[in-house]
This record gives structure tokens, C-alpha cells and sequence, in this order.
């Protein structure tokens, strides 16, 4: 068959690889795949209503599409086996007709025939099928890229730009690095800030939140702006000391979308120094709050609460709760991690914050459960009494739970005793070869491993051979004295008949 023209065939390969930012390479590979399964449609739809498809899933593994740019063309190739009698037209050729053109040829080898239809023959079918492989291949090569490219990224922090919104989410494009090209990403409405204004071209800092592997429409890229990593990474590059080392970020407790919105986004940040003579909230702030006001203006004027870690639970709550002044931190129960702060009366509404905001992100940041109460009307003795109950009903649930833990097991052991004990009973064809393949191995293990091995049992061999000669040739004996017996008792037999 003639090749098949597809005029401005490298032109549509460029441009497909420019608008979808794939290789030529991996554009051609698709094509070429694309144009193999429009074939298999167009042999398909040849039995249509004639009969049932006589055509196996691999049947056309053996073929092959051939592109040619400079003529910018294809071809259908198909490997066929050399064969005496021919039992499949589209796998097998016979040896008399591949003799007519090479004399060399032998029965198994392989040769490569151009099987190419007409362009007339092609049909409508196949080429749509064409149309929607090429199309599924190539978001496949997209998608798969996208992964390989975004997956291991050693900086999840992107610079992205806003394209357009789609319901209630931001798409945008955004760069692994410089030179790379741009893909799109999504920022859903949970992860947007509230004080953002997000237009056409505006750029933003993202946080790459998750790479989708599995296939959907739209972006594989999903990006946050409210993730706590964000905050991380703005101080990490403003302030010099957290990059040397001699600073670190130990928490981050962050509230970007309260449930109010009378409450503005909030976040607390403890800090810690590895060198005594480093301030870490100094060089978080800097000189005249220089730092930490770079990282807001990017937050869009987001609140930023630096405090200092603490390894004593008592210093770290007191901390945490900064801005409100605080009196007195007991801790009523440091198995559950209960603590109750005394703060004076004028202290008290600064300490819980508005709608409980500042509490709330200082009971995340140090991981205890924090009871702001007044100092002036706190009765530590029904405190005491009401903590004790707590206390109580804890350590009931988690003996309950302990309890639920161990029948749990039991029944757990006991199933899988029973479960032992009816394979014993019923075995599987599995445990069958098993045990078979443990036999094999017993065996292989008690023949002998060396040649002195061996030797010794060629020793014993012989020394058990002189025994059983003579007990072969006793045996032999009485085996002849049997046989004259019944001889004799057939030929007397015979006379009395």
C-alpha cells in the first residue's frame, strides 16, 4: 500500500507540543498509538452487522504505525511470522510467497509488511477513534509529567498567577522553576484567604497542598493559601537566622478562614534559639518590625503572633497566650494535658480573644487543653473537685478502651486458631504445593553435599551390599523352592485329571 499523506503533519506535531507543552517525541508516540487504534476500528467496523467480532483485546499487538515527516505521512506495518501453512493472515505469512522476493528466507523468521488501507477506506469511525485516543493520550502525558515534575519538589512554595475562576475557585498558573513551562493549578475556596483580591495577572505565594494521581478533568494541582506551611516558609526566607540554623521554628498554630467574620485570620508562631545569645523573636520581628511586616503584607495584612518555645509546659502556655498577661498556670490534670489559667479581671476577654480565637490558637500551638478563668473568683477547691470527676471519667474510658482492645485480640487469635485448624482439616490447593515444595526440599537437603559425603555413602553402600547379597540369594532360594512346590502341585493336578 501507498503511504498515506497527512498534509502539514509536522506543523499540527509542533503545534500540539507548544500548546500542550509536551515533546515532539511524546506528541508523535501518541499519534502514532492514536492512529494504531483507529486502524483496529477500522477493521472492527469491516464485520458490522455481517458478524460477531472475530477479534481477541491483543490481537492487533503485532502491529505498528510508521510516520514519516518528510513526506508527512503513515503507514500501517504488521510483523508476521515465516510459516509453512498459514493459520492467521494477520500474523503469519507463507514461505512460498516470501521465497518469490527473498531466497534466504527460513520458516520463523520475522518479516515487516505494509498493510496500510486506503485513506478512502478509513472511515469516519476510525477516524473519530483517532481523534479521541490522540486527545486521551495526550492529557495521559500531561498528567503523568505533571507528577513526575511536581511530586518531588524539594520547595513546595510557588509563585502562581491568576488565569480565571471556575465556581467558586481560583485556577492558576504556576512554574516548577525558571524555564519550565507554566500549568495549570486550582485554589479552592477553603484554602483562599479572606483578604485577598484575587484578579486576572495578580500573582500570589502558594502552598503546593497535593498532586492528584488519579485522572479528572480540570488541574492535577491543588494549592493553598491558608496552609500553615506558607507562614513557614515566608520566615524562613526573611529572616537570615532561620536559614543559618540558629533559629528554629518549633509550632505554628494558624486560623486563616475563622468562622466569623467579624474575626479576622490569625496565626502564632513559637520560636526557639539553638545559641543563647540569639533572640529568636527579635529575629523574627527585626528592627522595627521590618521582618515579620514583609511576611503580613504577603498574608495581606493577616495578625502574627511570635512567641518563644518552652520546655516547661507552665512558661510555653503563658507564652502562647500572649498578648494577655497572666497570673497564675496550674495544671489540674499533665496526663490529659488539662491546664487552668488565672488572668485578672481587666486580662480575661484579651486572654480568650474575640469569639475564643486567641485560646483556641494557643491550645493548638502547645497541644494542651487550656480553662481561662478569673483570678479573683476561681475556687480552687470545686475546681479540684470538678477535675477529679474528669479525671475519672477518662481513665474509666480509656480502661473501657483498653478492655475493647483486648477482646479485640482474643477474637482476633481465636479466629485465626480456628482458621488454622480448618486448613489443617480442609486444606487449599496453595497449602498443598506448599507443603509439596517443603517435601522437595527436605529431600535436596538430605542427599549428600560434598564429594566426601558422597564417598561415605559409597563406603555404606558397599558394606550394606555384602549384606544383602546373601540375604538376595536366601531369598532367591526359597523363591525357586516355591516355584518347584507349585510345579509339582500342577503336574499332580494334571494326572488326576
Amino acid at each position: 500500500m501507498a503511504l498515506v499523506l497527512l498534509p502539514g503533519l509536522t506543523n499540527l506535531i509542533e503545534d500540539i507540543s507548544e500548546e500542550k507543552k509536551l515533546p515532539s517525541q511524546v506528541v508523535e508516540a501518541a499519534l502514532r498509538e492514536a492512529l494504531l487504534k483507529g486502524y483496529e476500528r477500522y477493521r472492527r467496523t469491516l464485520y458490522l452487522g455481517i458478524s460477531e467480532d472475530p477479534f481477541e483485546e491483543d490481537y492487533f499487538s503485532n502491529f505498528d504505525v510508521g510516520l514519516d515527516l518528510e513526506e508527512e505521512g503513515y503507514r500501517v506495518l504488521a510483523s508476521k511470522i515465516i510459516v509453512e501453512e498459514v493459520e492467521s493472515d494477520d500474523h503469519q505469512i507463507a514461505i512460498a510467497e516470501v521465497m518469490q522476493v527473498a531466497d534466504d528466507a527460513q520458516v520463523g523468521d520475522t518479516v515487516v509488511l505494509d498493510v496500510t488501507p486506503e485513506k478512502e477506506d478509513f472511515g469516519r469511525m476510525a477516524a473519530a477513534t483517532t481523534k479521541q485516543v490522540l486527545a486521551q493520550k495526550l492529557r495521559d502525558q500531561q498528567r503523568r509529567m505533571i507528577q513526575e515534575e511536581f511530586a518531588d519538589l524539594e520547595d513546595p512554595v510557588l509563585t502562581a498567577r491568576v488565569i480565571r475562576f471556575e465556581r467558586q475557585s481560583v485556577i492558576m498558573a504556576v512554574s516548577s522553576g525558571l524555564g519550565r513551562p507554566e500549568v495549570e493549578a486550582e485554589l479552592p475556596r477553603r484554602d483562599q484567604l479572606p483578604n485577598d483580591n484575587y484578579r486576572a495577572n495578580a500573582t500570589f505565594k502558594v502552598f503546593l497542598k497535593e498532586v492528584s494521581e488519579t485522572p479528572r478533568r480540570g488541574p492535577q494541582l491543588f494549592v493553598s493559601r491558608s496552609n500553615a506551611g506558607l507562614v513557614v516558609y515566608l520566615f524562613e526566607n526573611e529572616v537570615p537566622e532561620i536559614q543559618e540554623g540558629s533559629v528554629r521554628i518549633v509550632a505554628v498554630a494558624r486560623e486563616a478562614n475563622p468562622p466569623s467574620r467579624a474575626v479576622g485570620p490569625r496565626t502564632k508562631v513559637a520560636v526557639d534559639s539553638i545559641e543563647r545569645e540569639v533572640d529568636p523573636v527579635g529575629a523574627c520581628i527585626g528592627a522595627r518590625g521590618a521582618r515579620i511586616q514583609q511576611v503580613v503584607n504577603e498574608l495581606r495584612g493577616e495578625k502574627i503572633d511570635v512567641i518563644r518555645w518552652s520546655s516547661d509546659p507552665v512558661q510555653y502556655i503563658c507564652n502562647s497566650l500572649s498578648p494577655a498577661r497572666v497570673e497564675v498556670v496550674r495544671l489540674v490534670d499533665p496526663e490529659g494535658q488539662h491546664a487552668h489559667v488565672l488572668v485578672p479581671p481587666d486580662q480575661l476577654s484579651l486572654a480568650i480573644g474575640r469569639e475564643g480565637q486567641n485560646v483556641r490558637l494557643a491550645a493548638r500551638l502547645t497541644g494542651w487543653k487550656i480553662d481561662i478563668k478569673n483570678s479573683q473568683e476561681y475556687d480552687q477547691a470545686t475546681e479540684d473537685s470538678e477535675v477529679a470527676e474528669l479525671i475519672s471519667q477518662r481513665e474509666e474510658e480509656e480502661s473501657l478502651q483498653r478492655e475493647a482492645e483486648k477482646r479485640l485480640e482474643a477474637e482476633q487469635t481465636a479466629r485465626a486458631e480456628e482458621d488454622a485448624r480448618l486448613r489443617e482439616l480442609y486444606p487449599l490447593p496453595e497449602d498443598e504445593e506448599d507443603f509439596q515444595n517443603e517435601e522437595l526440599s527436605n529431600i535436596d537437603s538430605n542427599e549428600p553435599e560434598s564429594e566426601s559425603d558422597f564417598e561415605s555413602s559409597e563406603i555404606d553402600s558397599n558394606i550394606d551390599t555384602d549384606d544383602t547379597e546373601t540375604e538376595e540369594s536366601d531369598i532367591d532360594e526359597t523363591i525357586e523352592d516355591t516355584v518347584t512346590a507349585k510345579d509339582k502341585i500342577i503336574t499332580e493336578e494334571e494326572g488326576t485329571r
